[in-house]
């Protein structure tokens, strides 16, 4: 328990920029669901090219188990295409590069996000339903990693706000306390992936 009590502390010392980037992630998700509830053509292109996307490549393993109807490896294989691709590759390693990058990654995902999930049709509307809850785990984790990227960032160019000397100690306390949310990240992109899993498999056919 103590390392996500340390890891919410990190919450807490930043908890302005925490709530500032829930109101831009999700206001972006639902803007963005929005713009595209009077533009339907463009959520169809996408939803093409999405479904091309998963349909070939490493992540068409992905799409074989959940159309298998496979629970568990849906389950392991949506936690570690999130975990790895979602939050690392996308947010944190270019934060790790250029300060800050992994925002507009983050905010990109959301616009992304609210553009192909927008309930335009009788069945997404009714697909969203459940669909809602995973889209609030899985956010929250993305706003976890990016107020990470955040935090290096300000530990990086201005080094006195980790409580370090130099631009090399800051972006190592930077580090530091990013490991720290990443608990909280991967704990959620978790549970985010064992409902996504039942709700696609289980819920949503019924």
């Amino acid at each position: 328990m103590k390392p996500i009590q340390r890891a919410w502390r990190v919450v807490g010392e930043y908890r302005r920029a925490y709530i500032a980037l829930n109101l831009v992630y999700y206001g972006l998700v639902a803007a963005a669901m929005t713009y595209v509830a009077f533009n339907p053509s463009l959520q169809q292109s996408l939803l093409s090219a999405v479904g091309s996307a998963f349909s070939e490549g490493p992540l068409s393993a992905l799409v074989g188990a959940y159309g298998g109807g496979k629970l568990i490896l849906a389950m392991v294989l949506t936690f570690v295409v999130n975990v790895a691709v979602g939050s690392f590759v996308w947010i944190t390693l270019p934060s790790l590069v250029i300060p800050f990058s992994g925002l507009l990654a983050g905010t990109y995902r959301a616009v992304l996000w609210g553009l192909v999930l927008s309930p335009t049709t009788r069945e997404m509307s009714t697909a969203m339903i459940p669909h809602s809850l995973t889209l609030i785990l899985e956010g929250q984790a993305y706003v976890l990693a990016m107020l990470a990227a955040y935090i290096q960032g300000r530990a990086l160019l201005w080094p006195h706000s980790a409580g370090a000397q130099t631009h090399r100690e800051g972006y190592l306390a930077g580090l530091k306390r990013s490991a720290r949310l990443y608990l909280l990240v991967i704990l959620l992109l978790a549970l985010a992936a064992i409902y996504e899993a039942v709700e696609v498999i289980l819920i949503i056919p019924l």
